[in-house]
């Protein structure tokens, strides 16, 4: 009898035990994205609805991104790369395919833009549309006049003409640590193909990239928001929403700083920021699950007025603030939409050439 309740209470533990993950096992999405690029409520939101906890990392460059994929085990379940380095990592294999039949939100999405996603991502197997936007100018209204004796919008001269440049060195000069987005805007500039790979045309670069290299006062691609908004700096080589962003701030704290964007008449690059789903990730089901909520429309639009980013969510538009639909620096109109290019991945041996390149002028060695 001892022995047939001991073999009993045996089994009902052993039972107990197989079915306590079912009980305990908490849902979890593992998120690393850009930093400054979202709005926390729509996290907490998603969690409300779901029950999946949402465990929320930032990177501020591509090339930090793509180290982590390449290593494998990064432990991610849904990353924000840009699509041009995407595409590099799916020849590696670091994405799996997504599977559409769980993401029933995509028909929100905008064809433009993802026919734009799908040069890089074709048949846009791996990836959605998060954000886009393009990369320019941003800069301190009263203090850029002053400096350089006029009120147009600047071009990419006032980075990259050393004459120029030094009358802004006092005030301040920042740019994106990010070669993949610094290099093209100097070619463009020099009124050469921004996609060069030609190693005449990269030393071209990097030539006007040691000239200035005296006058910018730091690489970083993030703190320039707050610097601009702060008044701290006059100019940025940055991203668009990013400038809105501490255009925004600087309205808020009302002590006389105002910031604009200029998208600059030489050609500025486009990009799209997209989700994707590491091969390696732990959690596919809540990966397709947090996707498919941001593809809602309300919600991407929540994102988009938070951030001042145009998304790929065409269902979107009509809950979107006025003054981000109608900005024209944001939406773009035709005319500006013609001058903007893309930047598709590097082959190894010019990325090799980027990265001493670069290395070389942010070092100054």
């Amino acid at each position: 009898m001892r022995s047939t309740i001991l073999c009993v209470t045996a089994a009902a533990v052993t039972a107990l035990l197989a079915a306590a993950p079912a009980f305990s096992q908490e849902r979890v999405v593992n998120v690393y994205n850009w930093s400054d690029y979202i709005d926390s409520s729509i996290l907490e939101d998603f969690t409300k609805e779901t029950g999946i906890k949402v465990v929320y990392d930032t990177f501020d460059s591509n090339e930090t991104l793509e180290t982590k994929l390449l290593a494998g085990g990064s432990g991610y379940d849904v990353v924000v790369p840009t699509v041009s380095f995407m595409q590099r990592q799916i020849a590696a294999g670091v994405y799996q395919k997504l599977d559409k039949s769980k993401l029933p939100n995509l028909v929100n999405m905008w064809d433009v833009i993802m026919k734009g996603v799908a040069s890089f991502d074709p048949g846009n197997e791996y990836s959605v549309d998060y954000m886009w936007g393009t990369t320019g100018i941003g800069y301190n209204v009263d203090k850029v006049k002053a400096a350089l004796g006029t009120d147009e919008k600047p071009n990419w001269d006032a980075l990259f003409d050393p004459a120029k440049a030094a009358k802004l060195k006092d005030c301040g000069i920042y740019m994106l640590d990010s070669p993949t987005d610094v290099v093209p805007s100097v070619l463009a500039y020099l009124g050469l193909n921004p996609n060069s790979t030609d190693p005449a045309d990269l030393k071209k670069a990097q030539e006007v990239l040691t000239t200035v290299r005296p006058f910018v006062r730091k690489f970083h691609s993030s703190e320039y928001i707050s610097a601009l908004a702060n008044g701290d700096i006059c100019i940025a080589l940055g991203y668009s929403g990013d400038m809105f962003q501490a255009r925004d701030r600087a309205k808020e704290a009302n002590a006389g700083v105002k910031v604009d964007y200029s998208v600059p008449s030489q050609g500025a690059q486009i990009f799209f920021d997209v989700f994707g789903i590491p091969k390696d990730a732990p959690h596919v089901a809540e990966a397709h699950e947090f996707i498919n909520y941001m593809m809602k429309p309300e919600v991407i639009a929540k994102a988009s007025n938070f951030v001042f980013y145009a998304n790929g969510n065409k269902a979107s538009q009509q809950f979107l603030d006025k003054e981000v639909l109608d900005d024209t620096a944001i939406y773009p109109t035709p005319e500006v939409m013609a001058k903007l290019f893309t930047v598709p991945p590097l082959d190894p041996k010019t990325q090799r050439i980027v990265t001493r390149l670069w290395t070389t002028v942010v070092t100054g060695q």
